[in-house]
């Protein structure tokens, strides 16, 4: 894309009050702006993970890899997995508390330890619309929640004494929106606060977030005040909700701030422009944003693909209270 980062921070007014990113402090100036996640043709890359101690996974939309690295090495390389060689894709991949990498592709969840091993796999019925495609996941305390790109549909897996049990269809979306045509949800990121008592959902098609009481599945549409907010990736930090936008609005990262109970909110921060080319998704470690750069709308894009790392504005505010 042309031009440089762009990071504007609303008021209530929606005025105009930055334009530049905000500068990163001493420390994290010496870690990499940008990461290689592979210089092979046709990676195109999806998903993104970091866990506590800095390690990153990057998932492959293009060929269904699994890269490895650390926030402290400008380069990735490929992290040996049992058990999804013949995935051609991988799109959502997340950690847990344990270290233990989950990702999805086509209609299969996977669970391995660090060390590449499979834990465990299970498969996702047919959903109304046909096979499954999974797209995002998001863990909670006691489940594992799936969207499906193919079917307005959100999987779920228990977790019980750590064991994942059977992947099966928890919720159908379009009770929300009944007259919503079904092949058209397209169902993307999800995200859950820390008690798990709450998912948001995002609808490209819907170009939406909504809602989910995990106890009752009543889904409502999240208010951010009638804008266009079909998120990819998200990410959830209290009442901050990180989104990486693609579709519907200039590509980006985009911040907003929610109220006590999720249902509410406002955009405070949009970062659009370079150095992003098509970003799907994002992930925070410290005070950074970590964005994937897909090149998925001119696929198979051209080497190296990459990941972008930014300052995130929200902890320059946090410094200064």
């Amino acid at each position: 894309m042309p031009g440089t980062a762009r990071l504007v921070r609303l008021g209530a007014s929606a005025l105009l009050v930055g334009l530049a990113a905000v500068p990163a402090p001493a420390a994290a100036r010496q870690l990499p702006d940008t990461y290689v996640v592979s210089r092979s043709p046709g990676v195109l890359p999806e998903g993104i993970s970091i866990s506590r101690d800095g390690t990153m996974y990057v998932s492959s939309d293009g060929t269904g890899t699994l890269y490895r690295g650390n926030v402290r090495d400008p380069r990735l390389r490929p992290f040996r997995v049992a058990g999804i060689e013949d995935r051609p894709s991988t799109l959502g991949v997340h950690t847990d508390v344990t270290g233990r990498v989950f990702s999805v592709g086509g209609a299969e969840l996977t669970v391995h330890d660090r060390h590449g091993r499979l834990l465990a796999s299970r498969s996702a019925q047919d959903g109304p619309l046909g096979a499954s495609d999974l797209n995002d996941l998001v863990i909670t305390r006691d489940a594992v929640y799936v969207t499906d790109w193919a079917n307005p549909v959100v999987h779920r897996a228990e977790i019980h004494g750590g064991v994942l049990g059977p992947l099966l269809p928890w919720l159908d979306i379009r009770s929300a929106f009944p007259q919503f045509p079904a092949q058209y949800w397209l169902l993307n990121g999800i995200v859950a606060d820390e008690e798990g008592t709450t998912l948001l959902v995002a609808s490209n098609g819907t170009e939406a977030v909504w809602r989910v009481d995990v106890a009752t599945r009543e889904t409502a549409l999240l208010d951010l005040g009638g804008e266009s907010f079909g998120a990819d990736g998200m990410l959830l930090r209290g009442r901050t909700l990180y989104a990486v936008l693609n579709y519907g609005a200039p590509s980006g990262v985009y911040i907003a701030e929610l109220d006590k109970g999720l249902r509410a909110g406002s955009v405070t921060h949009r970062i659009t422009g370079e150095p992003f080319d098509l970003p799907t998704t994002l992930a925070r470690h410290g005070c950074r944003l970590y964005v994937v750069n897909s090149q998925n709308d001119e696929p198979p894009g051209k080497p190296p693909y990459t990941v972008s790392a930014i300052h995130d504005p929200i902890c320059e505010r946090s410094e200064n209270r």
